[in-house]
């Protein structure tokens, strides 16, 4: 028998038990000895709505070993470590954007994710992983890595570091919030703050991180390797959504969506979420959300890299001028250029509207976010009002807004009462 008829006659097997274990399990679902039934038959139908979407060999090869292993465990739902609450983040209705504009706005709430509570978690630990499969890494040998950052890339990877038996030592600019780097130092990271430049500068952020690395493999006086964690490069960075975000979106959707909405800054996240959905969707619309002072909304309109804010003589700040951290950038990396084509739009937010967008979502919903979520969100109400009701939406919220205390936040009123102090037609307008 061909292993192809062998696997798929096995996968039919174990998909005829899951049902009869289903039905059994419903059956005696309300009996007072089963006290885990509820939970059992929620993991069983999980575990149905993935089979439902294999459509190759390694797959099932994959998912008939962690079907046995499901099986195994019965009612159990323990995750292995910190990592193992990365990932499953759950997608929720946004319901007062929902409300506004007749469309269903959906977000990722990847603040929820268990290490570093931000979309990052995903990548720092597919750096991790890809490192140690090639035996970069080698558990409490010394072994540190190094990365730029703007801040939740490096919290991300200093807790994991942590959980693995790693150091982590991170450069960022002096200009991010100061919460971002007590937290780093708080998990054990090594902090180096400088201050900005651009990318020609062999000080920036990245490549200082990028030459710590360096001097510390080259070091005999230093135990271990240094390993650059490259996020802006690194095939793992939109890897992790390809793999991961991607088909969590399309699953929790049933496939039924009509735009994805996401700032960049690495770019990973848009493009591998792109990447996944459009194989699935061909009519998929992907629309980067970019804020002011970046270039990338013009390399995605006019294919130039250029924003009139990088004029000589017209920028405040070195790298984006801007108040939003995490997103928005002036080069190209290869995880924006590797679903580069697939993004269909690309829509301008001001800070004003990001801070409009951030106090809306208190007054009207109780979430509390991020300047990049709040981009996120702009863009995704502008896109709703461009395709009229019906659609549906799906962005991300990022991180907590507890992380942009001393900056986004910093210059925003209390909110007042359950009044609301900001309309839509003023944010949008802004």
């Amino acid at each position: 028998m061909p292993d192809h008829t062998r696997y798929y006659v096995a996968g039919a097997f174990v998909l005829g038990t899951v049902l009869a274990l289903l039905y059994q399990n419903r059956k005696y679902a309300d009996r007072k000895e089963n006290p885990t039934s509820e939970l059992y038959t929620n993991q069983l139908l999980r575990i149905l709505s993935r089979f439902s979407r294999i459509d190759d060999l390694d797959t099932v090869r994959l998912s008939l070993a962690e079907i046995q292993q499901s099986l195994e465990k019965g009612g159990e739902n323990i995750k292995e470590g910190i990592e193992g609450c990365i990932g499953d983040t759950p997608l929720i209705k946004i319901k007062s954007l929902s409300e506004a504009t007749g469309c269903e706005i959906l977000a990722k709430a990847e603040f929820l994710n268990g290490a570093g509570n931000s979309p990052k978690d995903r990548v720092a630990l597919s750096i991790i992983q890809m490192a140690e499969e090639q035996g970069l890494l080698i558990p409490h040998s010394g072994d540190t890595i190094y990365e730029g950052t703007v801040g939740s890339t490096g919290i991300s990877l200093a807790a994991i570091c942590r959980a693995r038996g790693y150091k982590a030592h991170i450069c960022m600019p002096n200009d991010m919030a100061t919460e971002k780097s007590d937290l780093l130092l708080k998990l054990g990271a090594e902090v180096e703050r400088v201050r900005p430049a651009p990318i020609v500068d062999q000080k920036q952020f990245v490549n200082l991180a990028r030459t710590r690395a360096k001097e510390h493999t080259d070091d005999p006086e230093k135990p271990g390797r240094g390993l650059f964690a490259d996020q802006f490069e690194t095939e793992a960075n939109w890897r992790a959504h390809f793999t991961g975000t991607g088909p969590e979106i399309y699953e929790q959707t049933g496939g039924y969506l009509h735009a994805f909405v996401s700032g960049a800054g690495t770019g990973g996240t848009i493009s591998g979420v792109a990447l996944f959905l459009r194989s699935k969707l061909p009519d998929l619309k992907i629309v980067l959300a970019d804020p002011q002072g970046s270039g990338l909304f013009n390399k995605v309109k006019y294919g130039v890299m250029f924003d009139p804010k990088e004029r000589e003589g017209t920028r405040r700040r070195h790298q984006v001028d801007t108040i939003v951290e995490g997103i928005g950038i002036n080069r190209v990396t290869h995880n924006f250029e590797v679903g580069r084509e697939l993004i269909s739009d690309a829509i301008r937010v001001t800070d004003e509207q990001a801070t409009g967008m951030a106090r809306w979502l208190v007054e009207n919903d109780g979430i509390f976010v991020g300047s990049s979520s709040a981009v996120n969100c702009v863009a995704a109400t502008e896109l709703a009002k461009q395709l009229g009701p019906g659609h549906r939406i799906v962005t991300l919220l990022c991180d907590s807004g507890a992380r942009h205390l001393s900056k986004f936040w910093a210059n925003t009123e209390p909110i007042g009462g359950v009044d609301r102090d900001v309309s839509m037609e003023h944010i949008l307008a802004s």
